[in-house]
């Protein structure tokens, strides 16, 4: 049996934290490296003047109990805030004004969201022969199904909410695999939400939509700052890996460590970054590999602006969730999360926060502004939809000039590539939003599948042996 060996996780993002979590508590070594000099990623919760804005996503959805058990797992439950329950309104612009989105057949009937003509179309969507294309962009989908209103006022404003991307250039079958599912499995959408939901409960899944919602008292991060805690001397911070080399008995990680270069030993190597840093990754192996291809997923930017106000300077209550803006509304801004209406203390007393998303894949150039124009831009559309009057009492604006993954058309070739690296490589492990999915309870939960993986992969004689106990080797130390 070899000497003792950690596992290599590359990127401190939840993703990379709840891996090396999961491994730790399966009495497996860890080393994370990250890049930069805080673990977290995008997430980013910054309390300020009783303000809290959130950099990154705002809630956490419990689509699965392996959620609940890392929360509980970590000691957070009395740290946890459920959403408020009068907050899950959702509202789509139109004609310049929020209209609540429907969620039931009688409000669907009566609202002026959508027009008699797309009601009717939306009817007749279980009667509609499937498609037997193999791939299709979400907006042909929706124009097929549904129509061409459907289209704008509903599915256009929830890509831009969910990736701030264009629906004609999303993959239906990797954006929304589950949609996809249904029309393949039952022939409709409709017909498959009514059938499937027994199935679903059955298995203990819980649809995004009808997830819970949380947070914590102190936002996020709170969840990011915890794992790095339980974590302690296991993360590398200012540590960028430059390239892994395969071995006969495990892998060589090279790190820039600020300036100097060490070659570190470990069991296994998963890669929990970016797909752009993957594609900057040197991979030797037996059989080489260019990881060069990954480059080429794109990642618009986008621009989160936090704005305060006393409650008096906006007209509308704000009391949902948010709003989303469709396109062919012709605002600027994608969308809006009323930030205070969701969780407690999110605001002073008498005072509202809300949070607005600019630029992603149809209108980049706008999330780079600076950031006096970003908050001008977005009061622009405030005053018009919301009603907002006079200036911000507080504001706070972040930018990720590189901030979601897009799943475009023809996204199947990088996932297979990813399948065929970890096939060639034994020991690499790929994770992350680019793989599983985009949002924080998928990348939460890749990062527990890769751990499982790995642990089985260990257990089975992959390479070298992982324990609680002892440091990375350098290469010198061999």
């Amino acid at each position: 049996m070899s000497a003792l060996r950690p596992v290599a996780i590359i990127g401190a993002g939840v993703t990379g934290l709840t891996a090396a979590f999961a491994l730790r508590q399966r009495g497996l070594a860890v080393t994370v490296y990250e890049a930069r000099a805080r673990v977290g990623g995008v997430i980013s919760s910054l309390r300020e003047d009783g303000y809290l804005a959130e950099a990154g996503p705002h809630t956490l959805l419990e689509t699965s109990p392996k959620i609940t058990g890392l929360v509980a797992e970590l000691g957070l439950q009395r740290r946890r805030l459920d959403s408020d329950p009068r907050a899950e309104a959702r509202f789509i612009v139109r004609g310049g004004k929020p209209i609540p989105l429907p969620t039931s057949l009688f409000e669907f009937l009566r609202t002026p969201l959508f027009s008699a003509r797309a009601k009717l179309r939306l009817l007749l969507e279980p009667f509609l022969p499937r498609s037997r294309a193999p791939e299709e962009s979400v907006a042909d989908f929706v124009r097929r199904r549904l129509g061409q209103e459907f289209l704008d006022y509903a599915i256009d404003p929830l890509v831009s909410g969910i990736y701030a991307g264009d629906p004609e250039r999303l993959s239906l079958h990797h954006a929304f695999p589950k949609i996809a599912a249904l029309e393949a499995r039952y022939g409709s959408l409709v017909r498959g939400q009514i059938l499937g939901a027994g199935e679903r409960r059955r298995r203990g899944e819980i649809s995004k939509m009808h997830a819970k919602k949380f947070s914590f008292d102190e936002g996020l991060q709170v969840l990011t700052d915890t794992l790095a805690e339980r974590l302690g001397t296991a993360i590398a911070l200012h540590s960028t890996v430059i390239a892994i080399s395969r071995r006969a008995d495990g892998w060589t990680v090279s790190v820039d460590c600020g300036g100097t270069l060490r070659h570190v030993e470990h069991a296994a190597v998963l890669f929990a970054g970016t797909a752009y840093q993957l594609a900057a990754l040197r991979l030797e192996t037996p059989a080489p590999a260019d990881l060069g291809c990954f480059g080429q997923i794109y990642y618009p930017p986008v621009a989160s602006v936090t704005l305060g106000f006393r409650r008096d300077q906006v007209a509308h209550p704000a009391c949902g969730f948010g709003m989303l803006i469709p396109r062919v509304e012709g605002f600027r801004i994608l969308g809006t999360v009323f930030s205070s209406a969701l969780f407690p203390n999110r605001a002073p007393p008498g005072h509202v926060t809300l949070t607005s998303y600019l630029g992603g894949t149809n209108h980049p150039e706008l999330a780079l502004q600076p950031e006096e124009a970003l908050v001008e831009t977005t009061l622009s559309d405030l005053r018009v939809i919301l009603g907002v009057s006079g200036q911000p009492t507080w504001r706070q604006v972040s930018g990720y000039p590189q901030a979601i993954p897009q799943y475009e058309l023809g996204y199947g070739r990088f996932k297979a590539r990813m399948d065929e690296l970890e096939q060639r490589a034994p020991g690499l492990f790929l994770a992350g939003h680019y793989r599983h999915g985009i949002g924080l309870s998928d990348s939460i939960l890749s990062g527990l599948r890769a751990a499982e993986r790995i642990a089985a992969w260990l257990r089975a004689g992959g390479a070298g042996v992982a324990g609680t106990a002892g440091a990375p080797r350098t290469a010198s130390e061999r």
